[in-house]
């Protein structure tokens, strides 16, 4: 029974994997759009999905420990090694965990885009509100600071 119930909770999670991961690549398209009313939407979807993964995981855990076995790699093998649905429970546990790595490595780059992002917008505030200037050359080809700047808005 308990077996029966770990691999629906690896199933129902590989199927969530899966989306969040599309989510992600439209996430990373709409990050480099700059489009804040679908990343907004995007956001929202996202959350869900989440917060079932992490259920998911705590419920394959307290099953785990229900059947006074870690909830690890080294659990779940114990489990298998008595389960006719084993080789069932060992391939999915391993699709899932390679789903989430590259839900990890997405995220991660979706992470430097949106640095990235906000490293330009926040160079661009500076230049608009007059603080962040960048440096000019003088006659004798070296750099030179203007003393007094002003924001655009006052130019």
């Amino acid at each position: 029974m308990h077996d029966t119930n770990l691999l629906q909770l690896f199933t129902d999670d590989i199927g969530h994997a899966k989306r969040l991961l599309e989510l992600m690549d439209e996430e990373f398209q709409v990050l480099g759009e700059r489009d804040l009313v679908r990343l907004e939407k995007l956001l929202a979807d996202k959350q869900p999905l989440l917060a079932q993964l992490d259920q998911h995981g705590r419920q394959r855990s307290q099953l785990l420990a229900s059947l006074q076995l870690s909830a690890d790699r080294a659990g779940l093998e114990q489990l298998a090694a008595r389960s006719p649905l084993g080789r069932d429970l060992l391939d999915r546990s391993e699709e899932l965990g390679q789903l989430l790595d590259r839900c990890q490595s997405i995220n991660e780059r979706n992470g430097r885009l949106i640095r990235a992002n906000r490293a330009s917008v926040g160079n661009m505030l500076g230049i608009l509100r007059g603080g962040d200037t960048p440096g000019l050359y003088d006659a004798r080809g070296a750099t030179a600071r203007i003393g007094q700047q002003r924001p655009l808005s006052q130019a």
